[in-house]
């Protein structure tokens, strides 16, 4: 199993020309959100602009090499207080830079092929499975067996196919704007 840290290795020492998330958890418990998901919560307006400059800094200097990031968030409305959070300071502020795409599955069903776990796919020819407890606490990543790479490459196919770009996905859901939820 990879560490954070090796699995940040693992992806860099492969990474040039495309990176795939599927994301399925209704919670992340990552140290990266840094204290971002309590002032959420809190009702504050916006996310630490220092810690999120610097990864929508990394991601802008990506697509000006050439690197294609994608990711797929399957999810159901209504979605927990964590998956808000997601949304409206992650996804919103990446989608500028990244293609977030959603499937919504109160909206529609499951495609065919897609897996019931996390997973990465670097390059089209790396899969890493993710591993998380009921938390959604990082345990590790393993990489696949390359016999088992159409699988994830089919996975991917699947739910790019099946989901929407967020923004107009987003858009259709202000009942789950913060502001909504503010007591």
């Amino acid at each position: 199993m990879l560490t954070v840290a090796e699995l940040g290795e693992y992806i860099e020492s492969r990474l040039n020309q495309s990176a795939f998330r599927l994301e399925q958890l209704d919670r992340y418990d990552v140290d990266s959100d840094g204290d971002d998901f309590a002032r959420y919560l809190r009702g504050e307006p916006a996310p630490n602009p220092e810690r999120k400059q610097r990864w929508l800094e990394r991601l802008r200097k990506e697509r000006e090499a050439g690197i294609f990031r994608h990711r797929v968030h399957v999810l159901r409305t209504p979605l927990t207080p964590y998956l808000r959070y997601e949304c409206e300071w992650g996804h919103a502020a990446n989608a500028v830079v990244e293609d977030i795409r959603i499937l919504d599955l109160a909206e529609q069903t499951a495609p065919d092929g897609l897996t019931d776990h996390d997973f990465w796919l670097i390059d089209d020819r790396h899969a890493i499975r993710m591993h998380y407890d009921e938390g959604g606490r990082y345990l590790g990543a393993e990489p696949v067996d390359d016999t088992e790479l159409p699988r994830y490459q089919q996975a991917r196919d699947a739910a790019v196919t099946a989901s929407e770009p967020f923004a107009p996905w987003w858009s259709r859901h202000p009942e789950e704007w913060q502001a909504h939820h503010l007591v």
